[in-house]
């Protein structure tokens, strides 16, 4: 399957925190953006945005999206309006793979860092949650379509090349098995074979 990631620079405020940087072009258009999305990735896509951008996204998406949302447990609070601190972003996600027997289950809010060194920078943390959003799997292409720090990138480059554990087949029934001690084989997973 086919992914995309976009993280472009939140509604409003791009020259804000990117105006002095040389490949500065303007505010991104999300409505374009997410037109692209729809028609290059059917597979499935996600795209961050602010907490308060999001009600405005939303009205440029396809029905069907799905909220997911990262607390940024050691970011500065960002005060925006009155007595509102915005401790959270929102995850916008689109299709992806159907859920397996084979595959966890996974959350839709997670609590982790956020580097520090770059504006908008997402941990390698925020990027397995993600991808296991969307179901992706080490043989899927993912396009990071906003490249800024460069850490997705090189964390869904670790992912794709990452082992995939074989499958067993004990009775008729495929079986994916984790070496938790030494000589023993535990179930992980079980599919219907």
């Amino acid at each position: 399957m086919k992914f995309a990631y976009a993280d472009p620079p939140y509604p409003g405020q791009a020259k804000r925190l990117y105006g002095d940087h040389p490949d500065y072009a303007g505010e991104v258009n999300h409505a374009e953006l997410i037109e692209h999305l729809v028609r290059d990735y059917p597979d499935g896509w996600a795209l961050s945005t602010s907490a308060l951008a999001l009600p405005d996204v939303l009205t440029m998406c396809p029905t069907g999206v799905r909220i997911a949302a990262w607390h940024k447990n050691n970011a500065p609070p960002i005060r925006t309006t009155g007595r509102w601190i915005w401790a959270w972003e929102p995850l916008i996600v689109a299709g992806g793979r159907q859920k397996r027997y084979e595959t966890p289950d996974v959350y839709d809010a997670i609590s982790c860092r956020q580097p520090q060194s770059f504006p908008g920078m997402k941990s390698p943390v925020f990027t397995r949650w993600m991808l296991a959003l969307l179901g992706a799997t080490p043989a899927d292409t993912i396009d990071d379509l906003f490249g800024g720090s460069g850490l997705v990138a090189e964390e869904i480059k670790i992912f794709n090349h990452q082992p995939v554990m074989p499958l067993f087949e004990v009775d008729g029934v495929q079986s994916r098995y984790v070496d938790r001690r030494p000589g023993r084989r535990h179930h992980a997973f079980k599919t219907r074979g």
